[in-house]
């Protein structure tokens, strides 16, 4: 987990100002790894007791329109979100519920090189992200880089 100074300097530099709700929200995140908003509530209250499940929405709203973490929807339609806003995949275990973290600059590449030669007519492709489903041979949570 990020210390809170990192988490903090990430809020401001964001241009939003640091509260405690908006630095537990992102712990509560990188602890839980892909939660859902009921889930980062419940970690979220133990650490502030009291908190209203709407500040905790909010909060997450904000973040998420800050480009600080994203919202990931899962193939069972729940709403999930995604402490590294940087670009990556999803590797989802259609089981288990369970969502890892999958980083390849070669099928990125391959996919740009792709979309870039197709060009689609009358649609500008702004994004590509894929969430690959499958089942987990292993229990252990990774995070996935394969190297280019």
């Amino acid at each position: 987990m990020k210390p809170v100074k990192e988490i903090a300097k990430t809020i401001s530099a964001s241009g939003l100002k640091i509260t405690p709700q908006r630095i537990a929200v992102i712990q509560a995140l990188e602890k839980l790894e892909h939660p859902r908003a009921e889930d980062i509530i419940r970690e979220v209250s133990e650490h502030i007791p009291g908190l209203s499940p709407t500040t905790v929405y909010n909060t997450l709203d904000v973040l998420v329109s800050k480009k600080i973490i994203r919202k990931v929807h899962t193939e069972a339609d729940v709403m999930r979100y995604d402490a590294i806003p940087d670009h990556h995949h999803h590797l989802y275990c259609m089981q288990s519920d369970r969502m890892d973290d999958y980083f390849d600059p070669e099928l990125d590449s391959l996919l740009e090189d792709y979309f870039r030669k197709k060009n689609i007519k009358g649609f500008k492709l702004k994004e590509i992200k894929l969430q690959l489903m499958g089942e987990f041979e292993i229990k252990e949570r990774t995070t996935i880089q394969k190297s280019a």
